[in-house]
């Protein structure tokens, strides 16, 4: 049975380390506002404004609307016009554009025809991810632009039936970033400080040499955890409740389901949290052991949640290496309240798989922390 007065007495002490312990009040106050900023800001998949160098062989009306279109977008920015195929491509090797457009001079000509014709973009393969993103949206342009030309240049007789594809975007219709990044970036956030705070909080009784005179009072191990982690739970709730707040005042990112359902689910997480925390206290001597250790398991799990990197494209082994990390199902239900808006019945199999994890990662923690006790 817990005794309600002890607990809160540990509760109180722990209040006065957080209160005196300046290290533990920026950790636990001002890093999640920084680390929100620093990843709303700074990771973007949005690639804008990508240079181009442009040879136009063809000098004519139809070549510079083409041109006028690429550059018109909000993707793709004319840098120089260059006189040679060659100079779009010393142009690259100098790194002055990501991209080069070569348009030949018999590109009109056939155009007015009805005849195919092509328009060459050399793309700097060097980064990949700008590389698709490039291709991707040079395509796009050119595809829309060709349309555009169907209906006003070629001839009625020689316009192809061809397929018309009709794409509806949904949950994120503009592709903004920063709408599937911050709901990623609040269970990081939860995470990182939950179980940094929890496993410096118990390490730095033994460091003190306090945890014996508490083990001499009639405090249980559980009373002792429990009153531990309370002060950290409302900290994690203020986190929660601000990253939030400034997710929507800083970046326009609403919660389209539940929020009752996501500080439920979120509470959860934070148990699992909390209880690696004490695992990690249980093991470490040190603040500095604590901080190797939480380090160790928290780097990867940035990497392996998904908040990075689609799990879909890892290699088998690393994706199952990733079903065994709390975050990774919180990623989950995160972006599934937030930006689809959808509720318990489709998040069941993540949630399952997250209480499942929580259970077994209390337990080991508990029978970990009592016999380091004993």
């Amino acid at each position: 049975m817990i005794n309600v007065n002890r607990t809160l007495t540990i509760a109180k002490k722990e209040i006065i380390h957080i209160k005196r312990d300046r290290a533990s009040l920026v950790i636990a106050l001002i890093l999640p506002i920084f680390l929100l900023l620093l990843f709303g800001f700074a990771v973007s998949s949005d690639v804008d404004n990508l240079k181009l160098s442009v040879y136009d062989g063809s000098k004519s009306i139809e070549s510079r609307e083409l041109i006028s279109s690429l550059n018109n977008s909000t993707y793709l920015k004319v840098y120089e016009y260059v006189d040679t195929p060659d100079a779009v491509e010393k142009s690259l090797d100098y790194g002055r554009t990501k991209i080069g457009v070569i348009i030949p001079d018999y590109f009109t000509t056939r155009l007015r025809r009805g005849e195919p014709t092509d328009v060459q973009f050399l793309i700097d393969g060097s980064d990949p991810y700008i590389a698709k993103t490039a291709s991707s949206y040079s395509a796009l342009i050119v595809n829309h632009h060709s349309q555009e030309l169907q209906k006003n240049v070629i001839k009625p007789k020689e316009k192809g039936q061809g397929i018309k594809p009709f794409n509806l975007l949904l949950y994120n219709p503009t592709l903004e970033s920063s709408k599937f990044n911050i709901p990623g970036i609040i269970g990081l956030i939860l995470q990182n400080i939950t179980i940094m705070l929890t496993a410096f909080s118990i390490v730095r009784e033994k460091e003190k040499g306090t945890m014996e005179q508490l083990i001499m009072t009639p405090i249980t191990p559980l009373e002792l955890v429990i009153g531990k982690i309370i002060p950290y739970v409302f900290i994690a709730f203020f986190e929660l409740d601000m990253t939030l707040i400034l997710g929507k005042i800083i970046f326009g990112v609403d919660i389209k389901g539940s929020l009752t359902l996501l500080i439920t689910l979120g509470t959860i997480f934070l148990t699992s949290s909390l209880a690696i925390g004490i695992f990690i206290s249980t093991v470490s001597n040190t603040q500095l052991e604590a901080m190797h250790l939480s380090l160790a398991y928290l780097l990867p799990s940035v990497i392996l949640s998904g908040f990075v990197f689609p799990r879909e494209a890892m290699p088998k082994i690393i994706y199952f290496i990733s079903c065994f990390i709390p975050l990774t199902y919180f990623n989950e239900i995160l972006r599934g309240i937030i930006l689809k808006g959808v509720g318990f019945k489709e998040l069941l199999q993540p949630i399952a798989a997250l209480m499942g994890l929580i259970i077994v990662i209390i337990i080991v923690s508990i029978k970990k922390f009592k016999k380091t006790l004993d």
